[in-house]
């Protein structure tokens, strides 16, 4: 018997359907999904370029779809368990096509008060200019970009030490602090520092890690996507991952996440609120899902 009639055999004993097969995590995609293709549709008499987002709505959701039902061997199984945060890198880019490439109304006058309320200073705008200094700026936008590895770094650490479940966890944690954030960029967008403020100095950007930043969002951002900021929510949360599955992940990850939440504001790319708000949505995430784990739908193993 074939690997695909094995499973097709499975199935039909269980009684078990796509929608059946599909876990938290494309739960979570297909939702997603259905809300920006809505927004999509809201949006799409005013802006023509919108209909791409559609397009890429519908191969992402056929994706889901064959994930959960086509037989998979080895690889296709570990592509399965990563898939959906790789997806990711569709559905940020399209929130700048769904906020107009700039033309939406932004709240960031609404955002800077708040700033002003609670600093006394717009302190994105005025803190690399009070405590100037060329070695942070390296340190910081080098921890700005290690965003990166820090998202990766859990899920894949996981899926190559075959603990499966640790893998779900991280990639189900760290997705749903990224679909939070999402929405919020749609419908109360906030430009941010990178796009209000005039650049820092030669001084403090002419470095390679300044210019390595620099150049991939130039290449990469969306206007909109600052408030809260995903890069210290999605940083915090799969540090959280880490310390769940691996202790030693966890500290190795944790230095770089505190840097990166200081540095997205001291490198001028969000508002201090932006940070405050992503760290606070970082632990409702954590909080939440371990609340979540501890009822009957999920068991998770702890560390070792």
């Amino acid at each position: 018997m074939t690997l695909e009639q094995d499973v097709r055999v499975q199935r039909a004993e269980s009684g078990a359907g796509p929608l059946h097969q599909l876990r938290t995590s494309e739960w979570m995609l297909l939702a997603y999904l259905l809300f920006t293709s809505l927004i999509a549709l809201i949006r799409l008499p005013t802006q023509p370029a919108i209909r791409w987002v559609l397009l890429a709505n519908a191969l992402s959701a056929v994706l889901v779809w064959l994930f959960a039902w086509a037989p998979l061997r080895r690889i296709g199984r570990a592509l399965r368990e990563l898939y959906p945060l790789v997806l990711l890198g569709a559905l940020y880019p399209a929130i700048d096509i769904l906020n107009g490439f700039g033309g939406i109304t932004v709240h960031d006058r609404t955002v800077r008060g708040w700033e002003l309320a609670l600093f006394g200073t717009e302190v994105s705008r005025t803190w690399w200019q009070s405590a100037p200094s060329a070695a942070w700026s390296v340190v910081l936008h080098s921890a700005y970009f290690a965003y990166y590895p820090i998202i990766a770094a859990p899920p894949i650490t996981f899926l190559v030490l075959r603990r499966t479940e640790a893998v779900r966890r991280a990639v189900r944690w760290i997705l749903s602090s990224f679909l939070l954030c999402y929405p919020v960029f749609l419908l109360f967008p906030v430009a941010g520092p990178y796009y209000e403020f005039p650049r820092p100095d030669a001084w403090f950007t002419s470095n390679w890690a300044a210019r390595l930043v620099y150049g991939t969002l130039a290449r990469g951002s969306a206007y909109g996507a600052a408030f809260p900021s995903s890069h210290v929510t999605a940083a915090l949360v799969a540090t959280a991952a880490a310390f769940y599955g691996s202790r030693r992940l966890g500290w190795i990850l944790l230095l770089p996440a505190a840097l990166l939440t200081v540095g997205v504001v001291y490198c001028q790319m969000h508002y201090g609120v932006d940070a405050l708000a992503g760290i606070l949505v970082a632990i409702g995430v954590v909080i939440s899902w371990r609340i979540l784990e501890r009822s009957s739908k999920f068991q998770v193993p702890s560390s070792g």
